[in-house]
């Protein structure tokens, strides 16, 4: 632990029994005293608090940052209206993915936020290919923490009386005071739950977290119930589920590649691996990623080996494990096209067992976003 890096929030870790964990250089919570099982339901009920300092935030500056950032992704940037949000990817010439990333329009330019075992290699990659048309800052001096459940709204509602929650839809931003904090928030996250990811410096990051922990809904809640709430979610985890030998019609984020980028489109193609990816959008892919629901309790995990009903292999489980809300096993994979059909029944290879399994839509978890009064 002594070799790795801390965010603000470590000492408060510590101080609630977090059991600490080494993830992507970081030392992270995995859980806390309660448990994954717990943590999970509480943010499924009420309202959990993660810590996601470890994330890469930067800022992209400048008239033609949009512009830009859309020569590097599959993503309509330019036409974000102020303070709007859209999930991007990076691609790769062979239209594989390099990280997958949130963009917001903000006066300046862009808020970018990366994942954080890829940041390093995303500001370089950014900075060689966009570096002459616009500055890129790093804010290693921010926290971010993610405010995630049902209750969140109420909860931000309550500490942020001026910011108008109610009025605040999904994939949208505003900088607000919380508590007298200011911060930056973008009602997003990583959970199917509605939410917001608060941008924070440092060194208000602690007394912010101890200000929405001090409210009864929330708790805190670690990497553990975090991956099992974005599995249920049906959300790619990256180096899993998506990765450089990937494309995003493969992985199944089609809705990803905005309409303006795309053949037929205002501004098609103008991204790394176009020629690959879009003829994939008209001829579909060799395989798909696809959920998965066990028929028996056994979990079946990364790695697992897919079979058809015949007992070829044809696939592989990329994330899986239990959903506490579901009560089962539950998993992504990527198999072939033809054997991609909701209701498709596979064998997974668990040990010397085949385990049926079938081929679901996903989320597994109905999302359940704010975009708006009905």
């Amino acid at each position: 632990m002594s070799e790795l890096r801390f965010t603000a929030l470590h000492a408060l870790h510590l101080e609630l029994g977090a059991r600490m964990v080494p993830f992507a250089g970081y030392a992270m919570p995995l859980q806390y005293p309660s448990g994954v099982l717990k943590e999970h339901l509480h943010t499924r009920q009420a309202a959990g608090l993660f810590d996601v300092s470890h994330m890469g935030q930067l800022q992209l500056r400048g008239a033609a940052a949009a512009a830009a950032l859309e020569t590097l992704v599959p993503v309509d940037l330019i036409g974000l209206g102020p303070y709007q949000q859209r999930y991007a990817l990076f691609t790769n010439p062979e239209g594989g993915i390099l990280d997958d990333l949130m963009a917001t329009a903000i006066p300046e330019g862009l808020f970018v936020v990366v994942n954080a075992a890829c940041k390093e290699a995303d500001t370089a990659h950014l900075r060689r290919a966009l570096g002459a048309r616009c500055a890129i800052e790093e804010l290693d001096q921010h926290a971010l923490l993610a405010l995630q459940g049902p209750c969140a709204h109420e909860v931000l509602a309550r500490l942020a009386p001026g910011a108008d929650v109610p009025g605040w839809t999904f994939m949208t931003a505003r900088s607000i005071e919380i508590a007298g904090i200011g911060c930056f928030v973008t009602r997003s996250g990583y959970t199917g739950e509605d939410g917001f990811e608060i941008s924070v410096p440092n060194a208000l990051a602690e007394r912010l977290a101890r200000t929405l922990l001090g409210e009864a809904e929330v708790l805190p809640i670690g990497l553990g119930a975090r991956d099992s709430l974005r599995l249920e979610a049906g959300l790619c985890l990256y180096g899993h589920d998506i990765d450089t030998a990937t494309t995003p019609v493969e992985a199944a984020l089609t809705w990803a590649i905005s309409k303006a980028r795309r053949a037929e489109g205002a501004r098609p193609g103008g991204f790394p691996g176009a020629a690959h990816i879009l003829p994939q959008l008209e001829a579909g892919p060799a395989r798909k990623r696809v959920g998965l629901i066990g028929r028996e309790k056994t979990p079946i995990r990364e790695g697992t080996i897919l079979l058809d009903e015949a007992g070829q292999a044809i696939g592989q489980v990329t994330s899986g494990g239990y959903g506490p809300t579901l009560g089962g096993a539950l998993a992504m994979g990527y198999v072939p096209l033809a054997l991609s059909t909701p209701g498709t029944t596979l064998r997974a290879q668990v040990r010397d067992r085949m385990v049926p399994v079938q081929v679901v839509k996903t989320p597994f978890v109905p999302h359940r976003y704010y975009r708006g009064r009905a």
